[in-house]
């Protein structure tokens, strides 16, 4: 949604300037809590009550700040505050996700989203993600998200690039093979 990114935008680059030029406030940390915040702020549930006209955007804040693990600093208190007052809590999981995009630009590294129909032990994962890193020619960030619809092996996503590997796709490719 074009629409979404170009209001979160200015948002997550705001947010990336300001943890900059401070100095003292770790990036990683920073992102830890903007992940949080949108994880939260994606739940349906909550944006059916933020869009209450009957509740307060104190309230929305109040119930936001208490369902994070940990307490928010300042300046996430800040952030969630302007992020409310301006009716962008819907906005709020593009933000987190450009400001991560900002971050590893910075780091000179990518998020890697590995999609396994089986649970990926951390030995594997290491050496999966050193396989990855030398295939896409920069440092990774790998995460791993069960998907079962695959049979077997992995799919892996990397900005817009995808190397699939799945059982799922090599049946599709005989298909359309055999169609052809």
């Amino acid at each position: 949604m074009a629409e979404l990114a170009t209001i979160a935008r200015p948002y997550a680059e705001a947010l990336f300037k300001a943890v900059t030029q401070s100095g003292s406030v770790d990036l990683d940390q920073t992102a830890g809590w903007v992940d949080e915040l949108a994880a939260i702020a994606g739940d349906a549930r909550l944006q059916q009550f933020a869009a209450n006209p009957k509740v307060a955007a104190q309230q929305v804040f109040d119930l936001i700040a208490g369902l994070t693990k940990t307490a928010l600093p300042d300046t996430g208190k800040n952030f969630l505050q302007t992020i409310l007052d301006n009716g962008r809590l819907v906005a709020l999981p593009e933000v987190a996700a450009q400001f991560r995009a900002l971050k590893n630009a910075r780091g000179g590294s990518s998020d890697a989203v590995v999609f396994s129909a089986f649970p990926i032990d951390a030995a594997a994962l290491a050496d999966l993600g050193a396989t990855l890193e030398r295939r896409f020619g920069r440092k990774l960030n790998v995460s791993v998200q069960p998907d079962t619809s695959l049979i077997g092996g992995v799919r892996v996503v990397v900005g817009d690039e995808v190397l699939d590997t799945s059982v799922k796709a090599r049946l599709e490719q005989m298909k359309v093979a055999l169609s052809a």
